[in-house]
């Protein structure tokens, strides 16, 4: 039981991971019950808001139903990511299928985001030329890169783009049926998820073309409602949870695996982002995110719980920040490059902006 367990006062040792595990052991427990009332309801939210797309006269209504839209879409690949992790139900070849399921609506091939996200991102957290997520260039490394190279770091990392970011450099660039430089290894399931993922995709735009043509409209407006509104917002969406996940002035990325191992990563490079009006709970608890790290077996339905224990035990080891959209900005103006000399983040015309870089400054 945790309930004797003493907090680790900040400069005393950092516990093992698997200590920190035992914490949240109680936590674990995951139903297969739940995991399809989750991803039923879902599932009818966004055929209903894609059926309000069609339906709704007005413009301004459609538009609402698209984006609504897409944010159930991330919600459903939020429960496809639990699935991925094996956290979703306690049977692993149920979780395998209900993880396509919940992906279907993001178009995200199962497999390939198995590899790129468990075995990569959580495997190696911000360690420099192992996790691609969001990596920052170093200054040196910027300086080296072309004109047109500059201008797409700049748009990606300006705080207006993350969709622009995930779309290509995470969704098109991996999931899609990805190149031999995107995806070394080539295995049979990989290309099978990317045709499942393809079909899906034709099926969700000829149901909605039908829908036009059935009810006297404009394919093209209804397409633009109902498909490209709800993707591009999907993908907005996912860009920036990710971004925000792993991007502050407090975060470091490291570049040397001992270093990176001896800095207890599946702590130290994530943040816990927490908003207002239970919007947290509206993303399934995807921005308790530290819990996660530090043990992906936990259901997102108890990482509430999970985060606020390890926050207890753990004072200010933790990065904890609520979420306003002037941190948001500043954080984008903060974190372009990434200097490990300093180890602080740096903009682009090489101002430090991690506080611990300009404490020893």
């Amino acid at each position: 039981m945790t309930t004797h367990i003493q907090p680790i006062l900040p400069g005393e040792p950092m516990p093992h991971r698997k200590v920190m595990r035992e914490w949240l052991l109680p936590l674990s427990g995951r139903t297969t019950a739940l995991a399809f009332v989750l991803i039923i309801t879902d599932y009818i939210l966004w055929a209903a808001l894609l059926t309000g797309t069609v339906l709704f006269e007005a413009w301004w209504a459609k538009l609402l139903c698209g984006l609504v839209a897409g944010f159930v879409i991330g919600r459903l690949f939020i429960l496809g990511h639990d699935a991925c992790h094996q956290s979703l139900t306690p049977h692993r070849n149920l979780n395998k299928w209900l993880g396509r399921i919940a992906f279907l609506p993001s178009l995200t091939a199962y497999s390939l985001w198995d590899i790129g996200h468990n075995v990569v991102h959580h495997g190696y957290t911000n360690l420099k030329n192992f996790d691609f997520v969001w990596a920052p260039y170093t200054p040196e490394e910027f300086a080296a890169l072309s004109p047109f190279e500059k201008l797409r770091d700049r748009v990606y990392r300006s705080g207006w783009a993350p969709g622009l970011y995930y779309m290509i450099e995470i969704w098109w660039n991996k999931m899609v049926f990805p190149n031999e430089k995107n995806m070394p290894t080539r295995r049979p399931i990989f290309t099978k998820d990317c045709w499942l993922i393809t079909v899906f995709g034709f099926a969700w735009v000829a149901v909605m073309a039908w829908a036009a043509v059935a009810t006297e409209q404009s394919i093209g407006y209804i397409l633009l409602m109902g498909v490209a509104v709800p993707f591009f917002f999907w993908v907005t969406m996912i860009g920036f949870v990710v971004y925000v996940h792993h991007t502050h002035v407090e975060v470091s990325w490291h570049e040397e695996r001992t270093g990176w191992s001896k800095a207890s990563p599946f702590v130290s490079t994530t943040v816990h982002l927490t908003f207002p009006m239970q919007i947290g709970a509206l993303m399934h608890h995807i921005m308790e995110h530290t819990a996660h790290h530090l043990d992906m077996s936990i259901p997102l339905y108890k990482l509430k719980q999970a985060q606020s224990k390890l926050e207890e035990l753990l004072p200010e080891r933790i990065i904890v920040q609520p979420f306003s959209w002037s941190w948001y900005v500043q954080t984008a103006r903060d974190c372009k490059l990434y200097d490990f000399k300093t180890d602080s983040w740096m903009t682009y015309d090489g101002k430090v902006t991690s506080p611990r870089a300009m404490k020893a400054a």
